[in-house]
């Protein structure tokens, strides 16, 4: 009997990875009936992240009311096992809240992500796992500080929040960026949340000042650690105020599932994104999933809803590299959740297995 592990990454705006996975499952369950399939919700720290620790850990999914990045209220969630609390900053803070119109990284704050922390830690949560991903915010994460002094300062200052030392904090994100400069958060990422040149360069100036400023009062200075720069500076909060440890999202998850495991006597590894190029060899998800199957030498097929540089993904190690989407389909139709889950089930069913 073959076993096969199906490990999608969400293709944004269209399916979830439990919905990709699902499909996929189905066209095998079909096609191939007499084969082990295993189907392991993933995300690399942004959209899906929730979900997918759900899939691991189960638990209790905890509602919050909290600010999004406009400062109006929402409904917000996180999740709860035993003393642990996963949290997908895209839930309070993510740039899907926004309307295109909406986006201005000069003002989005990153307030509801510290309710959700504060929350957390007043139900006695004593490790936290945060999935960096997805964020509407430049602010350094200035914002989810003041939640947390708000929620638990005497005096408003942060020297006064003491509930926070008796908890561990994982940072989840694949983003190496600095703080600051021409690879830091402003200049890197804020143009995708609406920032224009001019604005990017006033968002970098206020975290090298926010940077010196905490530097100062805390007499070490993070900017520069690998992370620091995730989620528009959240990851520079995270480390420098709260003295986070930093793991790559997907190996955080991977490891939670007992991956490496789960591959030893698998025949096959499915995974995919939904558009896929050079840039998936630059640490995006499926790669991660392909650097962990070839070491215990399993084949692994990329799926996608687009493909460029096909030779390059090849050459990597992906034994396929198929596009779900038939040649003509227009890309309005390809985006609808229900054509993507018939183009994914078609391509098990059928096609691509009977090559």
């Amino acid at each position: 009997m073959k076993k096969i592990i199906i490990a999608i990454d969400s293709l944004k705006g269209c399916l979830t990875s439990t919905e990709a996975n699902r499909a996929a499952a189905d066209g095998f369950a079909l096609s191939m009936p007499e084969a082990e399939v295993v189907s392991i919700p993933v995300s690399d720290g942004g959209e899906g992240w929730l979900e997918a620790f759900m899939g691991v850990l189960g638990g209790e999914v905890v509602d919050v009311n909290v600010k999004d990045p406009m400062m109006r209220t929402i409904m917000a969630q996180y999740l709860v096992k035993d003393d642990t609390a996963v949290i997908e900053i895209a839930k309070a803070s993510g740039l899907t809240l926004l309307t295109a119109e909406e986006r201005n990284p000069m003002v989005a704050t990153s307030y509801g992500t510290g309710q959700l922390v504060a929350d957390a830690v007043r139900r006695g949560c004593r490790h936290i796992i945060v999935g960096l991903g997805g964020s509407a915010t430049s602010d350094c994460g200035i914002g989810m500080l003041r939640a947390i002094i708000d929620a638990f300062a005497r005096h408003g200052s942060w020297d006064d929040v003491r509930e926070l030392s008796h908890v561990h904090f994982t940072i989840a994100t694949d983003v190496t960026n600095p703080l600051c400069g021409e690879k830091g958060a402003a200049h890197v990422f804020a143009p995708q949340k609406g920032a224009t040149q001019e604005q990017v360069l006033a968002l970098d100036a206020r975290a090298r000042r926010f940077a010196e400023v905490s530097s100062r009062h805390m007499g070490y200075d993070r900017q520069d650690m690998p992370g620091a720069g995730a989620a528009g500076g959240l990851g520079y909060a995270f480390l420098q105020y709260m003295n986070a440890e930093c793991r790559s999202g997907i190996d955080l998850l991977l490891d939670s599932v007992h991956f490496d495991t789960l591959l030893q006597d698998a025949s096959l590894v499915i995974t995919g994104e939904g558009s896929a190029d050079r840039q998936t060899l630059m640490g995006k998800l499926p790669f991660g999933i392909l650097q962990r199957a070839k070491k215990h030498h399993v084949p692994t097929w990329l799926i996608a809803g687009r493909i460029s540089d096909r030779e390059a993904l090849l050459d990597a190690g992906f034994e396929r590299v198929e596009c779900i989407n038939p040649p003509d389909v227009p890309l309005d139709e390809a985006v609808k959740s229900e054509t993507a889950k018939r183009h994914i089930y078609e391509l098990f069913l059928g096609g691509i297995i009977s090559d």
